[in-house]
C-alpha cells in the first residue's frame, strides 16, 4: 500500500502500533501523564485567548510537556512531508470537488463546520480519540471503550449519509 499524498509506501501497522505504545507507556510510567491530543490544542487555545476555560490551572500545570508534545507532532509531520518527496498545498478534494463543487469558500465553510463538530464532540466525550482510543483503552477504562465504540460508529453513520447522499 502506498501513502495518497507522495505514494511512498506505508510503514508497517505493526511497527507504527508499537511506536504509539511505547509513547504511551513512556508518558505513564515515566511522566505519570496521560496521552491525548484535544487539551494540547487547548494549551494552544489559552496561549491566545483569555476565557477562564483556557487559562484554569490543570491546563497551564500540563503545558510543559503537552506544548512540546504538541510542536513536536508538528515539526514531525513538517520533516516527514520534506523528507517524503514534498509537501504540496492544495485545494484539490478530488470527488468532492467533481459533485459539490463549493469553490474555496465553500470548502472553507465545510471544513470549518466539521471541525467545529468534531471540537463539540471532543467535549461532549471529554476527550478526543487518542485519548480515549489509545491511553483509555490500554487502562482498560470502561468510558473510554464507549467514547470510542461512539467515535467509530458516528464515524461510519457519517460516512455513509454522506457518501449515499452527495455522491449517490
Amino acid at each position: 500500500m502506498t501513502l495518497i499524498l507522495n505514494h511512498l509506501p506505508a510503514i508497517h501497522w505493526a511497527a507504527a502500533g508499537a511506536g504509539i505504545a511505547a509513547i504511551t507507556l513512556l508518558l505513564l510510567f515515566v511522566g505519570n501523564r496521560r496521552l491525548g491530543l484535544s487539551s494540547g490544542f487547548e494549551d494552544v487555545c489559552g496561549l491566545v485567548l483569555g476565557p477562564p476555560y483556557f487559562t484554569r490551572a490543570s491546563l497551564r500545570a500540563a503545558r510543559g510537556w503537552r506544548l512540546p508534545l504538541v510542536a513536536g507532532l508538528v515539526l514531525g509531520g513538517l520533516v516527514s512531508a520534506l523528507t517524503g518527496g514534498g509537501w504540496h498545498p492544495t485545494w484539490e478534494l478530488g470527488r468532492f470537488d467533481r459533485v459539490i463543487g463549493l469553490g474555496a469558500a465553500g470548502k472553507t465553510a465545510w471544513m470549518f463546520a466539521g471541525g467545529m463538530l468534531i471540537g463539540f464532540g471532543t467535549r461532549l466525550a471529554n476527550g478526543c480519540t487518542s485519548g480515549h482510543g489509545i491511553f483509555g483503552l490500554a487502562n482498560f477504562e470502561w468510558p473510554s471503550l464507549l467514547a470510542t465504540i461512539s467515535f467509530l460508529a458516528g464515524g461510519l453513520v457519517t460516512t455513509q449519509l454522506v457518501y449515499r447522499v452527495f455522491f449517490g
